[in-house]
């Protein structure tokens, strides 16, 4: 647990990583089916071979998805806190494709905190999702986080 006495301490600070997480093909075509985005990049890895990535790539809103497995792993929530909420994103860019097979993991550093009254706590982290072994990371985005202290 972190206390929100210290959060204007850590603004600036990697607060965590996350484990790896595997996006193999199985994981690929789950997405694609919930999501009915059954693009042949993500599905079809004969066809996705003759693309510029050479096979089967995750959907970036799958990349994006697991964002809140890595921050269940790598952020501390604050002491006493009664729930979280997504609030959203100020900013968020796919940088590179995940091809299939993939590890991936997140990497949180927090940007601001506010208090919102009430025991609202609005939380900004940079989150950066790297692939292991990749020069480039799948995404970068601002994370937006309420956490309601009680």
């Amino acid at each position: 647990m972190t206390k929100t006495s210290d959060l204007q301490s850590l603004i600036g600070t990697e607060v965590g990583v996350s484990r790896w997480i595997t996006v193999d093909q199985a994981r690929i075509d789950a997405f694609a089916e919930i999501t009915e985005d059954r693009q042949f990049i993500h599905i079809d890895p004969e066809a996705a071979k003759h693309t510029p990535f050479g096979g089967t790539i995750a959907h970036g809103f799958l990349t994006l998805s697991l964002a809140s497995a890595m921050s269940y792993d790598a952020v501390r929530p604050l002491d006493g806190v009664v729930m979280g909420v997504n609030y959203g994103f100020d900013k968020l860019r796919f940088i590179a494709p995940v091809p299939a097979g993939s590890n991936i993991r997140g990497r949180f550093k927090l940007l601001s905190a506010e208090d919102r009254g009430g025991g609202r706590w609005l939380l900004k982290h940079e989150l950066t999702v790297e692939i292991e072994g990749a020069d480039k990371p799948a995404l970068i985005a601002e994370w937006l986080g309420m956490q309601m202290v009680g």
